[in-house]
């Protein structure tokens, strides 16, 4: 078709769908493209906000095709395939979780940041504990409620240390307990736990919040940190290493990859995203269970308690 002066003149389902098409595209080129977004104070820490909700970027194919079909448009239409097949690509295989980790468990282990204004420190430390994880990472403690905790998870596991707002309970004995700050008032905790298998590095971490604001994604004092703990776990030692702990990102966070690029993220043997924050709602994995030398097996979220975060549990296999 052409107008009267001769330039060709696209079919009208293709002219009506011109917008939505390009959003799509654009959509598409977000999910695939997000490590190269502008990671910098400047813009808003865009990149670190878009990654640590990546997995809900698929929603913007639902209101994408609505106007596809109210377009009647056969090319917005086909555009919308390319995200609904991007997405697909990069989270299938989450959504289907990654089995290849099957087999019996030799350690399981938890982590949960239990909320410094927590009303039912016992409950919480009971319910952790019936995870039948060995070692349990906590995270947000105050003095007056770490008494409890210590209480409370005494009889299940004896052997604890306690650093700052973080700590570290064990049925197997603990040794060369250090802690190293990362920012003033929050500390990386490190303590190694004798096995019947040999002896696991285990770290407990927690990284400053951060905060969605006019200026943007606010993540300076966390990434700051994160540089911190990077730092940390290249100096320890090597071997069979767990990190657990409250990281306030994701592991697909770029802000996050000095620390996360050198362990296997436990979720891997997870099926779905396993979100933990938060918890009435959760939207975003910033609990972590992080290993090296060791096989994730399985891992999942527990029942919620008072928290604001859910618990996350693991087994893993030497």
């Amino acid at each position: 078709m052409t107008t009267r002066s001769g330039t060709p003149r696209l079919p009208a389902g293709l002219r009506r769908g011109g917008i939505t098409a390009a959003l799509a595209v654009l959509a598409a080129l977000v999910m695939l493209l997000h490590q190269r977004l502008p990671g910098g104070a400047a813009a808003g820490h865009a990149r670190s906000l878009v990654q640590t909700f990546l997995p809900w970027t698929g929603l913007l194919v639902v209101p994408l095709l609505a106007a596809a079909l109210l377009r009647r448009s056969r090319l917005a239409l086909g555009a919308v395939l390319v995200p609904a097949l991007v997405w697909g690509l990069l989270h299938g295989r989450t959504l289907a979780g990654d089995r290849s980790g099957d087999g019996p468990a030799d350690l399981t282990v938890a982590t949960h940041n239990v909320d410094d204004a927590n009303p039912d420190p016992v409950g919480t430390a009971r319910a952790v504990a019936a995870s039948g994880a060995q070692l349990i990472a906590l995270q947000e403690l105050t003095p007056p409620a770490t008494g409890a905790y210590e209480r409370a998870l005494a009889p299940s596991h004896p052997y604890h240390a306690v650093e700052g707002t973080v700590g570290l309970w064990s049925t197997f004995p603990l040794r060369d307990v250090d802690a190293t700050p990362v920012v003033p008032w929050r500390l990386v905790l490190r303590a190694t736990a004798d096995t019947p298998r040999g002896p696991v590095t285990v770290y407990v971490a927690h990284l400053p919040s951060v905060r969605l604001g006019a200026g943007g994604f606010a993540t300076g004092r966390r990434d700051a940190a994160a540089r911190r703990l990077a730092a940390v776990l290249r100096a320890g030692p090597g071997g069979r290493t767990v990190l657990m702990g409250d990281l306030n990102g994701t592991t697909e966070d770029d802000a996050l990859a000095g620390v996360t690029n050198r362990f296997t993220p436990a979720q891997a043997a997870g099926a779905g995203f396993g979100f933990s924050w938060p918890a009435a709602l959760p939207v975003a994995r910033i609990d972590q269970i992080l290993v090296r030398d060791l096989t994730p097996v399985s891992a999942w979220t527990l029942t919620r308690t008072p928290s604001d975060h859910l618990p996350i549990a693991a087994a893993l296999r030497f």
